[in-house]
């Protein structure tokens, strides 16, 4: 019931604000994950009035929208989110603000591209920002959205874009190089949840998560047996915890491999869902990638 009142409390504050702006004049802008956030900080600058919904170690597709974020959402001109269903508790919500203040960063994606899944109900993974080409096509989207709201500043965000794409570029160069410093045989990544497909599919790994797509889902005994058999059998150096996802099934599949003789490590946290923290490098999406394959390739050579 409590969740009923919310989705109409939200719903009526949509189509009742008149999208009217702050004192300031400028855009209110709402975004759901750290990573969005970051990219469209990026972009829309002192231009706009950004508020994220998520901070960091923050699991998506758990959130669900606070009684605190109605008057965000309702102050909001544009909502930017993934999309996917990845903000699993929100997709209600969103379903019923169909107008032209959500907007999904997915949908600018070619979704013949997407990897599908016939375990997730959006039957596509929605873990997109792991593939640098994909958050490339978001910036020039988020560019081209910014820009059809605030056409005076139409320059200003084109340039932000262009130069944000230019790190992005910059950021492909340098993950590459790293990750061609490990054998393509030892290229397995075992963590919690499968977040890191288009990562492996992008950089050559076979990644394996305990979960599935969903941190909504469970790992069960049969789970941790079937893959710390996976890890003997390919002498996998070490598994992964993620910094949005409770780390006891990774310990727990760990014990699984040594009690059976053999020997893992966990060789580190990994930033999956979130961001790090605000203010540090492994706030920005760019750090939080460099941080991830540096975290990676250390941890299995």
């Amino acid at each position: 019931m409590k969740k009923s009142i919310l989705i109409f409390v939200i719903t009526l504050s949509f189509f009742s604000c008149k999208n009217e702006k702050q004192k300031n004049g400028k855009l209110n802008v709402i975004t759901t994950t750290t990573m969005i956030t970051d990219l469209v900080k990026n972009i829309g600058g002192d231009h706009i009035n950004l508020q994220g919904l998520m901070g960091s170690g923050v699991d998506p597709h758990l959130y669900k929208a606070s009684e605190g974020d109605v008057t965000k959402l309702s102050n909001a001109d544009i909502i930017f989110y993934n999309g996917l269903h990845l903000e699993g508790k929100l997709v209600e919500v969103f379903e019923k603000m169909k107008n032209k203040k959500t907007i999904a960063i997915a949908d600018t994606l070619d979704k013949n591209t997407l990897i599908s899944s016939d375990y997730f109900a959006s039957n596509y993974d929605p873990h997109i920002w792991f593939d640098v080409t994909y958050w490339k096509q978001a910036t020039q989207f988020i560019v081209e959205k910014l820009s059809e709201a605030i056409p005076e500043q139409k320059k200003a965000f084109e340039a932000n874009g262009a130069k944000y794409i230019e790190q992005l570029n910059t950021l492909k160069t340098k993950i590459e190089a790293t990750i061609n410093t490990l054998p393509k045989e030892q290229r397995i990544l075992v963590t919690a949840h499968d977040a890191f497909n288009y990562f492996g599919k992008a950089f050559d790994f076979e990644v394996v998560g305990l979960q599935g797509l969903s941190t909504a889902t469970e790992a069960g005994v049969k789970d941790v047996q079937k893959l710390s058999a996976f890890i003997i059998e390919h002498k996998v150096k070490a598994v992964f915890v993620e910094s949005s996802v409770p780390k006891r099934t990774i310990e727990a599949l760990k014990a699984a491999v040594v009690s059976k003789g053999h020997q893992v490590e966990i060789g580190g946290t990994l930033y999956s869902d979130a961001l790090g923290d605000a203010e540090t490098i492994e706030g920005t999406y760019i750090g939080m990638f460099e941080y991830n394959v540096n975290t990676i390739i250390n941890a299995l050579k």
